[in-house]
């Protein structure tokens, strides 16, 4: 085998794992329980294609799912899509998982893959995704209905969403333990 065969097998592979966690992202996605803020797998999601990707690739398809539904392609929760969804109160957490991933890259390329490493960078991820989506939450909201406080936003966006986003991590955690010596770096 050739050196540039190699690459060339590399960078099928590289778009065949993109594509499946593109696709994965969409399906948990769609897994929703309603809220202010829907309650669905997409983080957990993005956890895991980070842990079994790796940043680059986990980020690349994080950005091309966040793209796709941009688009209109009905990738985002309740089957939905559009730039409008982005615009709307719960599109600063779906641009959230775009820096959430770039910081779970920037943690383990800097500090490593290990398991403790990377709940960190999860953790910190998810954090940064809170902050993100919750200030674009608050803008969003009170051009629409009017003044809320951060208090209150946090009282429907982040609190209820605390625990079982964490459950999501380590679930992630477990599950990048388990498969990623089936997945070709």
């Amino acid at each position: 085998m050739t050196n540039t065969t190699k690459t060339t097998t590399l960078k099928t592979a590289d778009i065949a794992y993109i594509g499946l966690f593109v696709a994965i992202m969409a399906i948990c996605s769609w897994i929703s329980i309603p809220a202010t803020v829907p309650f669905t797998l997409q983080t957990f999601a993005i956890f895991t294609a980070i842990g079994l990707l790796g940043g680059r690739r986990g980020s690349i398809a994080v950005v091309t799912y966040v793209l796709l539904g941009a688009i209109g392609i009905p990738v985002f929760s309740g089957f939905s899509g559009g730039i409008g969804i982005l615009l709307g109160t719960t599109g600063g957490y779906i641009i959230g998982f775009i820096f959430s991933a770039l910081a779970m890259w920037g943690i383990t390329a800097k500090f490593g893959d290990k398991a403790l490493v990377l709940g960190i960078s999860m953790v910190i991820g998810l954090a940064i995704c809170y902050a993100f989506g919750t200030a674009w939450f608050m803008l969003v909201y009170m051009h629409q209905t009017g003044p809320v406080g951060l208090a209150t936003v946090l009282g429907w966006c982040v609190i209820p969403f605390i625990i079982p986003d964490l459950c999501k991590i380590g679930i992630a955690l477990i599950l990048t333990k388990r498969l990623k010596r089936f997945v070709r770096l």
